[in-house]
């Protein structure tokens, strides 16, 4: 007896309708979109070094996290994940929910961002304002299973940014982050970058400029600067993929309680452990000096990257440094542009202000 042919048939006519229009959108979104600018920070000429803030506080939504939302809604989308109706939950400290919340309402679907207590009041404005909703919890790091949970109880799709951040992103090209920069280099006097300084929340950014740099074989060296309460430092210094830290990071945006699925250890070149104090008198002194506030995750890279420039310096190399400007600064001035909270905090920032000050005058160091 011949064999009964086995067919089954699982296609729907009005999904793949709706997937189609989704995707479209999604990419139509892009298609709108300019590149980003590339701004220069002065420093004195004689020194022979570039220094350049990739701002990608001009995304529709406002923030570096436009282009992973962007992304990680075509890949759920491209693998059957998202669907009608079905609300998207992300586990988010803000503007990667901003972002989703925005990409969430132009294909119509629900988003539901789940996170710590202590977000930036102005940050949960942002989400609802795009249609979102936020679902609050006391312990930053329940906000993983709490995202599995509603995903399970609503019948939707947990997002899951810090497992997929690093594959959702074609790092090869593509108009990403890392291609964007080194075409807008092309000009410069020093046109490949000695150093390119990433912070990381999930780690997917820092892995896309690292790869592609790898793939084009470029000279550039990659640097990941990381907060206090984070434990990305630790785990790299220790190749310990179970590294842990039990307190929550005062730097929205980056920094850790374990070793995300999407950081990348072996891409990286280097990592800076830097003090909430320096990272929060740097957007204070870029303020001054580009007349533009910024997020803290902004003055944890651009701290190290000015380390960078003193080692070069010392050094008597001349060349390049690029980090990020990931968001503007007018949704944290309840935080870092705040007196009031800095004491309440204990964090003093006299000691870095003067130090930065003193090293751009020419007149001292960072140490």
């Amino acid at each position: 007896m011949a064999a009964v042919t086995m067919d089954v048939d699982r296609s729907d006519v009005a999904y793949r309708a709706w997937l189609k229009e989704a995707v479209r959108k999604v990419q139509a979104d892009a298609n709108r979109s300019a590149d980003t600018h590339l701004l220069r920070f002065p420093l004195p000429e004689e020194w022979g070094i570039d220094l350049y803030l990739k701002d990608e506080s001009t995304h529709p939504t406002g923030s570096l996290k436009h282009r992973l939302a962007r992304s990680l809604f075509l890949y759920g989308l491209c693998n059957g994940w998202i669907r009608p109706g079905k609300p998207v939950i992300e586990a988010s400290s803000g503007s990667t929910a901003v972002s989703e919340a925005y990409f969430a309402k132009l294909i119509g679907v629900p988003f539901i961002a789940v996170m710590s207590k202590s977000t930036s009041p102005a940050k949960i404005d942002l989400i609802e304002f795009h249609g979102g909703s936020c679902h609050l919890v006391d312990n930053p790091g329940e906000v993983y299973e709490v995202s599995a949970q509603l995903a399970e109880k609503t019948g939707g799709h947990y997002m899951d940014q810090f497992t997929y951040a690093e594959r959702a992103t074609d790092w090869r090209g593509n108009n990403n982050i890392a291609e964007s920069i080194f075409l807008q280099l092309n000009l410069e006097p020093h046109p490949e970058p000695a150093w390119i300084v990433a912070t990381a929340g999930t780690g997917g950014t820092s892995a896309t400029i690292a790869r592609y740099v790898h793939y084009m074989q470029y000279d550039t060296r990659i640097c990941v600067p990381d907060p206090e309460n984070s434990c990305f430092f630790e785990g790299w210094v220790g190749q310990d993929p179970e590294a842990v830290c039990p307190n929550g990071s005062r730097i929205e945006g980056i920094g850790r309680p374990r070793m995300e699925p999407s950081f990348v250890p072996g891409a990286i070149d280097r990592m800076m452990k830097v003090p909430d104090a320096a990272s929060i008198a740097t957007v204070r002194l870029a303020e001054r000096v580009l007349g533009r506030k910024a997020g803290g995750s902004t003055g944890t890279g651009l701290w190290s990257a000015l380390r960078i420039v003193a080692e070069m310096r010392a050094a008597g190399r001349r060349g390049s440094v690029v980090t990020l400007f990931c968001d503007p600064g007018d949704r944290y001035l309840d935080k870092y542009y705040s007196d009031e909270w800095l004491a309440a905090q204990g964090i003093d920032i006299a000691p870095y202000t003067a130090m930065l000050e003193s090293f751009l005058d020419g007149t001292g160091q960072l140490d």
